[in-house]
């Protein structure tokens, strides 16, 4: 029963939408212009980290000050 009213809300949607533009997206299948070093690969990773770690490390560096009730 559920597959059956699947079937009919779907064709009763396209039909109510009548015709709309579909997006896709544009997808490059050739290799990269230029290639990345490791020197920049390691600083990418390296500076992408920090970006995500650095708030949560200072927060748990300093949980016992947050404790504190002033």
């Amino acid at each position: 029963m559920p597959g059956f009213l699947r079937t009919v809300a779907t064709r009763v949607a396209l039909t109510v939408r009548g015709h709309t533009i579909i997006q896709r997206a544009n997808l490059q299948t050739r290799p990269a212009r230029e290639r990345i070093g490791p020197v920049e690969t390691v600083v990418a990773f390296t500076m992408f980290s920090l970006a995500l770690l650095g708030p949560s490390g200072w927060i748990l560096a300093h949980l016992e000050d947050y404790k504190k009730k002033e």
